[in-house]
């Protein structure tokens, strides 16, 4: 592009943006843009005892590649040039987004990118573009291209002053004597504009409640999608926020169950599960690792999808999906056909904790860490917090643990839970991960420590007091103490609003969800998921108090 033409865009990205900051300042927005939806109602004593903040919340790197993938049929790996996703675990806390300088050149070289990719390819352009331009110049088709295109990566209807806006870009179709150069800079536009790469909630005030309000259909629609999907609206999505559909609860809950049977959805539910246990990314060759996301991906859809079963089924699985690779890996009977459900009979393995990608979360200095792996379960599975050591105890974390024997075998070298100043957090730690050693940092069993038969593993634990060895006994003391469907609802709201630290209202959002969506005292992932996203609670917004 043209020096003139860059200038003309970072004017335009800049016209945008005091635009949006000018209509949210502070994010005390008022008004509906793109919405016709008719005046609110006042949401219940209860929704306001339970709403929780919310603000300003950026696309994630993985959200801005399904993005575009949905839009325009681009692959790209933004995560090699947008700012880091911080994981807290999860990569969507709006707390550690900040915009910088770093966010606005990445994403107009990714709009970039993507603009050349879709105008070179005459079948991706055909896609977006509904007309057949009959000259450089031609308003009429541009301006159906930029409305039709526009409403599904702004998420709405764009108003008539941002079509116009948007309408300036013929001049470069009309100066290079080619309409697709206009729609190669609107691409551009479109792409790294704010309404994009934000999720902007506007809303309508709710009166006599300053800093509540209920947000619009699309709004509303927008949220279910990056919720369910990690990606923009469907057309049918938007066609239902067109309609006003998505203002009731009923309305609401219908959207969510056709957009759970997507396997887009599928997809997420893993990809959450995944950040929330420490296992997106697994430190083992590429075949492996894909096997060990297959075989706990395949017990997620199962348990949550295909039987809308409790989550605790997770842990009682008697059976695990396994490939050739993964099943010679385990030393488990090959399944038949090369893929399908194992039993796992009488070897010591049950559910989620006997995986390979659990088991690979939690490693360190080349081997399994009983800390890290106690860590895991108390903090991801319990939702409990582990303190960091004080700083005057100089702890090296850094370091493996040093006994005074150089040759000692690691359990008499993780000695720290019995140490004075150290114990308290590690007693809540070192006990459980000693009861899964018998697992090494890849999933296989083993009698003894990697090459020192000497060191034979007892496979010996405790958690609160109560005596187990393996993931079998763990698990089944973990069903029976309670406490893990508590920390799995939470875990999914965190995700869902996109904010780790919850406050008194979110803690009462929690105590309503959890009883809701239990059966026979156990719950179920998939009604947690409809009754948060179907309630009134998820169609407010409360503005976030900036300190």
């Amino acid at each position: 592009m043209r020096v003139a033409q860059r200038r003309c865009m970072a004017r335009f990205i800049m016209r945008s943006i005091v635009a949006l900051a000018t209509a949210c300042s502070g994010l005390g927005c008022t008004g509906i843009i793109g919405g016709g939806e008719d005046e609110p109602t006042g949401p219940s004593a209860q929704t306001l005892s339970e709403l929780g903040e919310t603000g300003l919340r950026r696309l994630t790197a993985s959200e801005y590649d399904a993005s575009v993938r949905d839009l325009v049929g681009v692959t790209v790996d933004s995560e090699l040039v947008l700012p880091e996703d911080l994981r807290t675990p999860f990569d969507n806390d709006y707390a550690m987004q900040q915009a910088s300088e770093a966010l606005i050149t990445a994403a107009d070289s990714l709009a970039a990118k993507v603009a050349g990719e879709v105008v070179s390819d005459p079948a991706l352009r055909g896609a977006i573009v509904p007309c057949a331009p009959a000259g450089a110049e031609d308003v009429a088709c541009f301006r159906e291209f930029v409305a039709q295109f526009g409403r599904r990566v702004f998420r709405r209807a764009l108003t008539t002053a941002e079509i116009d806006n948007f309408m300036r870009f013929v001049d470069h179709g009309k100066q290079a004597g080619d309409f697709w150069i206009a729609v190669d800079s609107a691409l551009r536009a479109f792409f790294q504009h704010p309404t994009f790469l934000y999720r902007v909630e506007i809303g309508t005030p709710v009166s006599g409640e300053p800093g509540v309000v209920r947000l619009t259909d699309h709004e509303v629609a927008t949220r279910l999608s990056y919720t369910l999907w990690g990606s923009t609206p469907p057309v049918w999505l938007l066609d239902l926020a067109d309609k006003g559909a998505l203002s009731s609860s009923e309305g609401v809950k219908a959207a969510v169950e056709q957009l759970m049977l997507d396997d887009k959805a599928k997809r997420r539910m893993e990809r959450f599960h995944g950040m929330w246990m420490g296992y997106e990314r697994l430190p083992h060759a590429a075949s492996l690792a894909e096997s060990m996301q297959l075989e706990t991906g395949a017990l997620i859809n199962k348990v949550v999808f295909e039987d809308n079963a409790p989550w605790v089924a997770m842990l009682r699985s008697k059976q695990t999906y396994l490939n050739d690779e993964l099943a010679l890996h385990y030393g488990l009977p090959l399944p038949p056909g090369g893929e399908g459900w194992v039993d796992y009979g009488s070897a010591p393995r049950q559910g989620l904790l006997s995986h390979g990608s659990f088991l690979s979360a939690a490693a360190k200095f080349d081997d399994t860490s009983p800390t890290q792996r106690g860590l895991l379960i108390r903090t991801r599975l319990f939702c409990q917090t582990i303190n960091t050591p004080p700083p005057d105890l100089l702890v090296n974390t850094d370091e493996p643990p040093q006994a005074p024997d150089p040759n000692a075998c690691k359990k008499e070298s993780y000695f720290m839970w019995k140490t004075e100043g150290c114990k308290l957090c590690h007693q809540m730690m070192d006990p459980v991960g000693f009861g899964l050693e018998n697992f090494d940092m890849a999933g296989r069993y083993r009698a003894h420590e990697a090459d020192r038969p000497e060191c034979v593993i007892d496979g010996a634990g405790t958690i609160d007091g109560q005596a187990f060895s393996g993931p079998i006994e763990l698990e089944n003391l973990m069903i029976e103490a309670g406490g893990v469907d508590e920390c799995v609802a939470t875990m999914m709201y965190r995700f869902t609003m996109g904010r780790y630290d919850l406050a008194t209202k979110d803690e009462r959002m929690l105590e309503r969800l959890v009883p809701a969506a239990q059966r026979e005292g156990e719950l179920h992932l998939y009604d947690l998921v409809v009754e948060l996203l179907s309630s009134e609670t998820f169609r407010h917004r409360r503005e976030e108090v900036v300190q």
